[in-house]
């Protein structure tokens, strides 16, 4: 691009203007970042082949013009149309980026697309003059005007690409530094060639005009590129600083051409040219090809404030460098010889007077910055000394450099006294070395990224104990600045609520997770491999009657003391654990002994010694003396075994220990897994058995022992499998463990039982039917009374034909309401039989408080009555107590005739068993109540007691085959 101080002087000269080109079409977008890496990705290909293109245009037209371009006539179209193509190419790539391009610097490019255009129509009027016409350019011309609106857009675009001032005074400073440097370069160049131009003799006031106006424009034009230089903004560094380069050349090459050794000898096409030509093409290349890469570097670091020590340097000797131009000229006169001008005395002057109003601004605005620092300075001293957390600077030795006073509050020590210690000797060594970890990390880190750290430790105080200190750490100067406070309270909290949410509120044991973790802890260590790792189940045995009948209150204390002899039994490494209810565990570690038997056998004595233990006496609060027995599962770890497992077969051996009597210790079998299977299995089969038509009621005939007469028959479900076995209710319902089954099981049997009854009294057989449910069930209002009233009606079965058999009596269950319901069904008609009658305290107890019609006596009385004469005597009492009450007793279990000869003589009524008949299906009950009449022991000598029905002999209670329908 020409300058108009160029262009004047080669007007004078009788040469050509030369004008810069644009450069090339806009450049291939650089290369995208990688989507998969983040980050800067370095220029790609389209840049750099875009350099080496510019390069070698501007090398071709410099190489052309060293060598004259061959004719004279080349070397005019390549010094006017060539330089006026170059600046229409920089026109168009400024437009274009301007328009395609969206931000707060397109006004910019748009004033540097319109400055290029009209260097370009100047550089072309000129050539049309010159090349077309051949003949010299009329001065002025319209050529003239395109290049005086060359400057100003420029300079107008420089200015929009300048950092913006935030203040007045910034302001003032900005035009200042303008004039500054505007006013000592006008002053040197006057002092040198700009006098004597102004001082023509017959020319015209415009061609004078014009002569000072190319000039004076080029001098402001350089004032901006200098000022802009030190004020450009930090937005699209790249393209910027291209744009100043490129005005720069120009401005370089203008003032290399006003000198008058050049200027004598110059026409167009000469070298001069490439570089008009280079600063068109470097100005047309700026927005595109030097934007992408170092920005997207930048953008990836971040906004960060650029330490610029050389620039900083130039921009405050700006002033006086300035003033230094300006003496220079005045003392260039003077060598010269030469009257001092009174426009260069002017300018200095200006020069000067500017000089000494921006130091007076900068001076009142150091001022200013000077009392708002000490005002931020003493404001933040205010909140570090107020603030309840203490302010500590290290030094990156490890030496604290500066202490707040809320030191003495937080750490009981005087700021003085930790001000010069090292921040090491006051860490508690057990931190220490997680806090040097932290803060080499830290450190290493990139600040950007990562510009706080969190570190918590215990910190030595005054009073000599530990405190849990949690800092915020921030980089100051090389070393750290601590922001810490003390947070024991909080510590001391968290870990009581950890403590809480691990342990048993009532005991302080382990709970069921923390026992849980241990196991896996204890199997997954370094004890992974040691197979005398053992876990305890223990339940107490007793633990609810005792609850029911002193209250919780008793309960929990027993809990209490049985938890502290627990926990005493165990050794140290080991762990007790309370599970919830009356469960408890303990978790004993094994020794690293190979010898399996040996480490049972041990085991084995510490779970028999803690059972004894745990059965010892408790003496309560309120001086009572209650016993309870412990039942304990054993299990032993496995190679592989996990947690969840080792926990499922001491909780199987416990319970085995429970079915086994109680107050005993069992050790894990693989087939009590098997078991679980099995009763899993049928409970699964249970759900749908009943709806499905699988039970079948059987009955025993209930024989008088004094005429083999039957007098009752007793009704029994049996469950017919799809492989044809019979399971008896002891079987299926240990195994379905669900009450709700039980319960739907007793409504069937009842309504079956009554229905088939009321069918063969209408047959002639009146034989009353006794049905046995347990205490419970009665009052279960699934059950409700006018059911079984109903139940009877709609049957009709005459009164004294149903008994029910009155099971077990749950301590849970009220003896008041059962009473009632008693007394209400022997109003219907219902007899009421007290079965198990002589196994405990309960059945005494229910003899006293119910109406009972008939005692059954306990098959385990039964069983021994023949061997034992202890037995004989307790079973010969309590059918004493019967017979006293008016009430009728029945044998259970009779299946031997000794047993029926020993019964009878001690004044049992009736019998059932083995010895009669077993239970039979309805077609031969029919039969056998045809018949009415069973052979007794004793009342016929000849006769032998053979089972009616030719009965199989005595099997176990597992299997029964199924009888024909």
């Amino acid at each position: 691009m020409t300058t108009p101080g160029a262009l004047i002087e080669r007007h004078h000269a009788g040469g050509a203007a030369p004008a810069p080109v644009s450069g090339p079409p806009p450049a291939p977008a650089p290369h995208r970042p990688d989507p998969v890496r983040p980050g800067p990705t370095p220029p790609g290909r389209g840049p750099v082949v875009a350099q080496i293109a510019l390069g070698l245009i501007c090398a071709g037209y410099a190489t052309g013009a060293a060598l004259g371009w061959g004719s004279r006539q080349l070397a005019l179209i390549m010094g006017d149309f060539g330089l006026s193509a170059a600046a229409l190419a920089a026109a168009v790539s400024c437009l274009l980026y301007a328009r395609v391009r969206e931000s707060r610097f397109r006004p910019a490019w748009l004033l540097f697309g319109f400055s290029s255009a009209m260097a370009a129509a100047g550089n072309a009027v000129w050539g049309w003059y010159e090349v077309v016409l051949h003949q010299e350019v009329p001065s002025p011309s319209i050529a003239d005007l395109f290049f005086l609106l060359f400057a100003p857009p420029a300079i107008v675009g420089l200015l929009v690409l300048a950092k913006k001032p935030v203040t007045r005074a910034g302001w003032v400073c900005l035009a200042l530094d303008a004039w500054l440097i505007g006013g000592s370069l006008l002053t040197l160049s006057w002092s040198l060639a700009l006098a004597h131009t102004a001082h023509f003799e017959g020319e015209s006031v415009a061609r004078a005009a014009l002569s000072l106006a190319y000039p004076l424009l080029d001098i402001v034009l350089v004032s901006m590129v200098l000022a802009l230089h030190f004020r450009r903004s930090n937005v699209n560094r790249s393209a910027t600083n291209t744009a100043i380069a490129a005005l720069a050349l120009t401005v370089l090459c203008d003032a290399l051409f006003t000198s008058p050794l050049l200027r004598e000898n110059y026409t167009s096409g000469q070298l001069l040219d490439a570089g008009w030509f280079a600063g068109s093409l470097l100005l047309a290349y700026a927005p595109w090809g030097a934007r992408r890469a170092p920005d997207a570097a930048f953008a990836a670091r971040g906004p960060r404030t650029p330490s610029r020590p050389v620039a900083g340097s130039l921009a405050a000797l700006t002033p006086y460098l300035a003033a230094a131009v300006c003496t220079l000229g005045i003392l260039y006169n003077v060598v010269e010889g030469r009257r001092v001008d009174r426009v260069v005395v002017f300018t200095g002057c200006t020069v000067v007077l500017a000089l000494v109003v921006r130091q007076g601004i900068m001076l009142l605005d150091n001022i200013a910055l000077t009392h708002e620092l000490a005002q931020k300075e003493n404001h933040f001293r205010s909140l570090v000394q107020g603030s309840s957390d203490v302010i500590m600077i290290a030094a990156p030795s490890g030496i604290l450099r500066y202490v707040s006073p809320a030191a003495s509050g937080v750490y009981g020590r005087d700021a003085e006294e930790l001000i010069g210690s090292e921040l090491a000797s006051l860490i508690h060594p057990e931190d220490l070395g997680g806090v040097v970890h932290e803060v080499r990390r830290f450190l290493a880190a990139s600040p950007a990224e990562e510009p706080t750290t969190r570190i918590e430790c215990r910190f030595r105080s005054g009073r000599g104990d530990w405190l849990n200190v949690e800092s915020t750490v921030n980089r100051h100067q090389g070393g750290l600045i601590f922001n810490s406070r003390d947070v024991t309270e909080r510590v001391r909290l968290q870990a009581q609520l950890q403590h809480n949410a691990e342990h048993d509120p009532l005991t302080d044991l382990p709970n069921r997770a923390l026992f849980t973790r241990r196991v896996r802890q204890a199997l997954g260590g370094r004890r992974a491999s040691d197979p005398g790792t053992a876990v305890l189940f223990i339940d107490l045995d007793g633990f609810k009657a005792v609850n029911d009948r002193l209250g919780h209150q008793a309960g929990d204390e027993l809990l209490i003391q049985a938890a502290r002899r627990l926990q005493d039994s165990v050794r140290a490494g080991d762990t007790a654990a309370r599970l919830g209810g009356d469960e408890f565990a303990a978790l004993i570690l094994g020794d690293g002994a190979r010898d399996r038997s040996a480490r049972e056998f041990q085991v084995h004595e510490i779970a028999d010694r803690l059972r004894l233990t745990l059965s010892q006496p408790y003496r309560l609060e309120g001086g009572d003396d209650v016993r309870v027995a412990a039942s304990i599962g054993v299990a032993f770890a496995e190679p592989g075994i996990s947690a969840g497992d080792l926990l499922r077969n001491a909780d199987l051996a416990m319970y085995r220990a429970k079915a086994g009597g109680k107050d005993r210790v069992e050790l894990y079998a693989p087939q009590m897994q098997a078991e679980v299977v099995r009763r899993t299995e049928l409970a699964t089969r249970l759900r749908t058995a009943l709806h499905d038509g699988e039970f079948a009621l059987l009955h025993q005939p209930v024989v008088d022992l004094t005429t083999g007469r039957i007098m009752a028959v007793a009704a029994q479900a049996r469950w017919r499998s799809a492989q044809g076995i019979l399971f008896t209710p002891a079987e299926f319902l240990r195994a379905a463990d669900a009450g709700e089954r039980t319960a739907e099981l007793g409504r069937w049997l009842l309504e079956e039982a009554v229905e088939q009854a009321a069918e063969r009294a209408r047959l002639g057989h009146r034989t009353p039917v006794s049905v046995r449910l347990s205490a419970r069930g009665l009052l279960d209002r699934s059950l409700p009374l006018g059911s079984i009233e109903a139940l009877l009606t709609r049957h009709g079965l005459p009164s004294g034909s149903l008994m029910i058999e009155l099971a077990e009596s749950d301590p849970r269950v009220s003896f008041d309401e059962l009473e009632q319901r008693l007394v209400a069904l022997r109003r219907l008609g219902v007899r009421i039989a007290l079965d198990g009658f002589g196994s405990g305290y309960a059945a005494i107890n229910a003899l006293r408080r119910l109406p009972v019609d008939v005692l059954k006596l306990d098959r385990g009385l039964v069983e021994g009555v023949v061997e034992s004469a202890r037995l004989r005597k307790i079973t010969s009492g309590l059918l004493r107590i019967a017979r006293d009450l008016g009430l009728q007793s029945v044998a259970d279990g009779v299946d031997v005739p000794e047993q029926v000869l020993a019964l009878r003589a001690m004044g049992c009524t009736h019998g059932q068993g083995m010895a009669f008949a077993g239970p039979l299906d309805e077609y031969r009950l029919r039969r056998a109540l045809v018949r009415d009449d069973y052979p007794l022991p004793g009342r016929d000598v000849e006769a032998v007691p053979v089972p009616v029905g030719n009965h199989p002999p005595i099997r176990s209670n597992t299997e029964t085959p199924v009888p024909p329908t």
